[in-house]
């Protein structure tokens, strides 16, 4: 029995106090590759992401965490006992980031992985990983960019015609409408002696159509107005 804890505090005196070298020239040349990733990264994010917020200020600390978590990688695979202080130190620290939208939180884990990556030494898998997700995200662009064009808008219009039109104008606008229309939904009509209010949902493939449609409509009926709002959460 004693042998045995012997042996046992002797294992772990191993991997407590084992520390592996590190290759200075693997260090850096792993500092260099997360650095590059993580600005290649940067530049794909600027160009392709959809976010609303301030997409500069937001990226600007790509590059450095990359960094970061590569040397933070490095030094701890070195030894167990440093291992097991960071996953106590995390425990503690709590990374607070102000994430708005999911595509923020994607990027972040992309850098993340750069530098979990580079970190390990895996450095011919983290190029070839992380250029095979910067060409899915070329390819998701393209192919949403093309969706958008074909069902680009959905609008809620309202059209108000303070005087006094007959069925036939109506019916006139309404196919004026169909025109520039993918799909076309009737929510509701009011008419009194001097004035008509049309409500409609409809899909449109473009905004050059509504503007041509809006001055078309106006340049018909001087006394009228035309309320366009975009709403993406139509069923159409």
């Amino acid at each position: 029995m004693d042998q045995i804890n012997k042996i046992t505090s002797s294992d772990l005196n191993f991997f407590y106090n084992n520390n592996i070298e590190i290759s200075y020239q693997g260090f850096v040349l792993s500092l260099i590759c997360a650095a590059i990733l993580s600005f290649l990264v940067q530049l794909f994010y600027l160009k392709y992401s959809s976010s609303l917020s301030n997409k500069q200020e937001f990226s600007k600390n790509f590059v450095v965490l990359g960094i970061t978590t590569t040397i933070v990688i490095m030094i701890v695979k070195s030894s167990l006992a440093l291992s097991l202080g960071l996953v106590g130190a995390l425990s503690i620290v709590r990374f607070r980031a102000a994430i708005k939208e999911p595509e923020e939180l994607v990027y972040l884990f992309l850098i993340i992985s750069i530098g979990l990556g580079c970190g390990a030494n895996q450095l011919a898998i983290t190029v070839i990983g992380i250029i095979f997700s910067l060409i899915i995200i070329i390819i998701y662009s393209i192919y949403l960019k093309k969706k958008k064009t074909i069902f680009e808008e959905k609008i809620s219009a309202g059209i108000i015609i303070n005087q006094n039109i007959t069925d036939d104008d109506i019916q006139n606008v309404i196919k004026e409408i169909k025109k520039i229309s993918l799909e076309l939904r009737f929510i509701s009509m009011s008419r009194t002696s001097d004035n008509t209010t049309i409500n409609l949902d409809l899909k449109t493939k473009n905004f050059k159509d509504l503007t041509k449609f809006t001055g078309l409509i106006k340049k018909k009926y001087l006394n009228s107005k035309v309320i366009l709002t975009y709403n993406d959460e139509l069923s159409l």
